[in-house]
């Protein structure tokens, strides 16, 4: 019984702590945004790395090719 007696103001302590630290954390913002971080490792941030030949999105390889080509055409050729 004296256990008892000692084991529930411990158990009442720490309670109160724990959410103590719970309101602190919400406060903070420690929970405001839980899928952010996940979702961000899956955006492909390195397109600078992959070379032009090996991206899939070839839209910008290919304006850049059509624009050099548009620009060719323009200028008359010299003989």
């Amino acid at each position: 019984m004296q256990v008892v007696m000692l084991l529930v103001p411990v158990m009442l302590i720490l309670v109160a702590m724990g959410i103590l630290l719970f309101s602190w954390a919400v406060k903070n913002g420690q929970y405001d945004d839980l899928e952010g971080p996940a979702h961000r490792i899956l955006y492909d941030d390195d397109k600078d790395l992959i070379p032009e030949e090996a991206r899939t999105d070839k839209s910008e390889f290919t304006e850049t090719q059509s624009d050099t080509q548009d620009n060719t055409e323009d200028t008359p050729e010299q003989s």
